[in-house]
């Protein structure tokens, strides 16, 4: 008896030896368990399986980070079993698989789902009780969506702590699935969002062949349409890819910001080859899936390839996490004794529970790791706990166990979770999603101090808010931001035109005149300017258009004035001199009483001139223009009719007596000027009657300028009117001409023919102008064509006859005249 009790001693301390050893880091004892998937080692080359076998993880190569995430759940178990006030009187367990393939791996999920070492075929699962109540993980997007389907049917909550696809929100799939991480959707979001903070439009997207990077490319898609940013080239890289050959399209594109959403694996890669090639001068915006690869960042010739943004997890301490590592590793040496576990059997061995590489590593280089997704683990294991403190209503005499726990309960709580850890607030939106707050760092790399600067944060809690302190960032060269858009921004004055392959890329073609271009508003489209404002060419806005028109105040307008005024001034006195000296001969030579109605016209004429200036109306559109033309043929009727008679008193009356007499019998002189006038006057009325002159704009003839002015009115009336009187000119100056051999007393034709041609050259000189140019002042040299007109009569008829009145009297006696008619008669017997 005494060796059979110390054979059951014995076998009771190797029993005690055995448990310890099994249980392992990988799994933990526990009222509640709790399931984990880490990937602690990466497979990069699967191999071709010729029989049916699950993948042993631990031989291929392992991956420090992921350890640091499998300890970070150990470390969360404890500290909730430690705490008094989450799960009092409750310890939870977990058991964790080293999940390393997306394909390979269904041993683990099966042993999760399992009740008692089998998996039932049940119709209903909703009294069914798997071996664990929820999940954490797998990390990557692709062996989640893999995965996840075995867990959706029984609705056991995945707490995922690093799988980002936006696939994955979608709950009509993935009821169950909820993560402490972002989505694909918030991580686009921040990569367009640093894209716009620089202004950059042409952009590279390099992904990797598997779900997370597929699944940002078609989220990068959806947000560049409407954001101004073109993808210049996409390219998903697989370990076998032409990575030189990429770049070299890159660069062939002249593209300067690439984004690389792509597997840690591939980016490294990707990275490596960029150095290799000696890529330059690039701006490279890092997925969160190797934002904070410090492997990476000490890469020789990395500080060459240009400037590396990381996007991470805002980094969030984990109190008591670097105790624990130090803790755990004490124990080192006893996990290598218990090396003989591995001795053992494969049948007694649990798959991928095996980790060779786990012991070797020091609490240095777990605790140096990058602790991007630290957090979101630690997250996911508090999210489990919280929701189990409130199904078992739990308070600080304790938890009431008697409750029993389903899966789909706790799913239940967890998405109704909203609390505080460590200054993070844990809460989930509809589709499982929590609230964003990501860190942009920017890369020092080759730096012993500090390899990852934070230069921005975005957060979506308790709103959207996202900033980045540029002055934390040294360009290179002349230290501003680099151009990484397709086109060269326009000139100003520049509208851009469009390409035919992408929106970002356009050509400059400079704006018009009378057009202008607003970048801010539209860049695109050179905008007419109204007809009040005018531009240059290459214009950025419309200037006012100056009005023009013949002002009162103007230095020739008041010139013209004062001639005007002195014609009816000198009009004036000279009526009052003529009929002062009525029966003088000079007087009745000139016409007698048909000079004051030739003088009577000029003065109603040089009023006319009066209604050039001013901004024009009505009014004086129909004054300046018929005033004139009607008393102009009035007093040119008296200059014909006068050039007449001259004509026939000393050409014709001779050979004509009978004509002649008619002619004074009837006084023919003043019926030919009524009827004249009555007939002018009557053309005159329709004219205004038909289609009155009124006031114009002329905004054709310059650019900058509205010439204001006064149309013809009725063209065909008008015409008929001016046809009167150049006819009554041209047979005023054909009578006129053929008497120039007059006596010198009876001359009176010579001062007619000069006074006609005087209007000729006037008006040809006017209607050449016209035809060059419109200016405002065109409207004036009409008005002195006008003048000019009225002073040829004034100055070649009225003011020598006036001269010899007043400073020859001699000459204005019955006797000079008569001597003077003799001698002409003398002459022309003779010849």
């Amino acid at each position: 008896m005494q060796w059979f009790a110390i054979y059951v001693f014995l076998l009771d301390v190797a029993n005690w030896f055995k448990i310890s050893c099994s249980a392992s880091e990988f799994s933990l004892q526990g009222d509640y368990l709790l399931g984990g998937f880490f990937s602690l080692n990466i497979v990069l080359k699967p191999e071709l399986q010729s029989y049916p076998v699950t993948l042993e993880c631990h031989r291929y190569q392992f991956d420090e980070s992921s350890y640091q995430m499998f300890q970070v759940m150990r470390f969360a178990v404890e500290e909730i079993n430690n705490s008094t006030t989450l799960l009092p009187n409750v310890s939870l367990g977990y058991e964790i698989f080293n999940h390393c393939s997306d394909t390979l791996n269904f041993p683990s999920v099966f042993s999760f789902l399992s009740q008692n070492g089998s998996f039932p075929v049940l119709r209903n699962f909703n009294k069914y009780q798997p071996k664990v109540i929820a999940v954490t993980g797998p990390y990557d997007s692709t062996t989640t969506i893999t995965v996840a389907p075995f867990f959706m049917m029984d609705l056991i909550p995945m707490v995922n702590y690093g799988s980002s696809s936006y696939d994955l929100s979608n709950k009509l799939l993935y009821p169950s699935f909820v993560r402490t991480v972002p989505s694909n959707k918030d991580l686009i979001d921040i990569i367009i969002r640093i894209i716009k903070w620089f202004r950059w439009n042409w952009v590279a997207f390099i992904g990797s062949q598997d779900d997370y990077s597929q699944d940002g490319l078609s989220l990068f898609y959806q947000y560049i349409r409407g954001n101004d940013i073109c993808l210049a080239y996409q390219e998903s890289l697989s370990f076998k890819s032409d990575y030189h050959a990429t770049l070299k399209t890159i660069e062939k594109l002249k593209i300067k910001i690439i984004v690389v959403f792509s597997s840690e694996v591939i980016a490294e890669n990707l990275i490596r080859a960029a150095i290799n090639y000696n890529i330059r001068d690039k701006v490279w915006i890092a997925g969160e899936g190797w934002s904070m690869n410090k492997m990476l960042s000490h890469e020789p010739g990395i500080q060459n390839i240009g400037k590396i943004f990381g996007i991470t997890e805002q980094f969030t301490s984990l109190p008591g996490f670097d105790k624990f590592i130090n803790k755990t590793r004490k124990y080192s040496d006893d996990d290598e004794e218990c090396s003989g576990c591995e001795g053992q059997s494969p049948q007694e061995k649990t798959c991928n529970q095996v980790c060779d590489n786990c012991t070797k590593l020091s609490s240095e280089e777990i605790l140096n790791e990058s602790t991007t997704f630290c957090f979101p683990v630690y997250a996911a294991i508090y999210s489990m706990a919280h929701a189990l403190h409130n199904i078992l209503h739990c308070d600080s005499s304790g938890c009431n166990k008697n409750v029993t726990v389903y899966p789909f309960m706790l799913l239940k709580e967890i998405k109704k979770l909203n609390f505080s850890l460590n200054g993070r607030q844990i809460k989930y939106d509809v589709n499982g999603d929590p609230p964003v707050s990501y860190a942009v760092v920017l890369w020092h790399p080759g730096t012993s101090s500090q390899v990852f600067e934070v230069v921005g944060t975005y957060d979506t809690y308790p709103e959207i808010a996202f900033t980045i302190n540029s002055s934390l960032i040294l360009w290179d060269n002349d230290g501003s931001v680099p151009f990484g858009n397709c086109s060269v921004e326009c000139k100003e004055g520049f509208q851009r035109e469009k390409d035919r392959n992408h929106d970002c890329c356009f050509r400059c073609k400079i704006c018009s005149s009378n057009t202008y271009v607003n970048h801010t508003r539209d860049p695109y489209t050179c905008v007419p300017c109204s007809t009040d404002e005018w531009s240059q060419e290459g214009s950025i806005a419309c200037q006012r258009r100056e009005i023009m028109y013949l002002s009162f105040t103007d230095p020739l307008s008041v010139l013209l004035i004062a001639s005007a005024a002195s014609l009816v001034l000198l009009c004036i006195a000279i009526t009052i001199l003529f009929l002062y000296n009525y029966n003088t001969p000079v007087v009745k030579s000139a016409g007698g009483s048909m000079c004051f109605l030739m003088l009577v016209s000029l003065i109603m004429s040089s009023i006319s001139l009066f209604f050039f200036f001013g901004q024009p109306t009505v009014i004086r559109c129909v004054f300046r223009n018929m005033m004139f033309c009607c008393f102009y043929s009035i007093c040119l009727s008296c200059l014909t009719v006068r050039s007449f008679q001259i004509f026939c008193v000393f050409k014709m009356a001779a050979k004509f007596p009978e004509a002649y007499k008619r002619w004074v019998k009837h006084n023919g002189q003043w019926l030919v000027i009524t009827i004249v006038s009555v007939f002018q006057f009557i053309l005159c009325v329709l004219w205004v009657s038909a289609t009155a002159p009124a006031p114009s704009r002329d905004e054709s003839s310059y650019e900058d300028q509205i010439i204001l002015g006064c149309s013809r009115g009725n063209i065909g009336i008008f015409l008929v009117v001016v046809f009167l009187i150049v006819l009554l000119s041209f047979l005023c100056f054909f009578f006129s001409y053929m008497c120039a051999d007059l006596p010198k007393n009876y001359n009176e034709a010579k001062s007619i023919t000069f006074s006609i041609l005087f209007f000729y050259i006037s008006w040809c000189l006017y209607f050449t102008a016209n035809m060059i140019s419109q200016a405002v002042y065109i409207q004036l040299l009409y008005a002195v064509a006008q003048l000019s007109s009225l002073y040829g009569i004034m100055l070649s008829y009225f003011i020598p006859k006036s001269y010899v009145v007043v400073f020859q009297p001699k000459k204005n006696t019955q006797a000079y005249f008569q001597t003077s008619i003799q001698n002409y008669t003398q002459n022309i017997s003779r010849t």
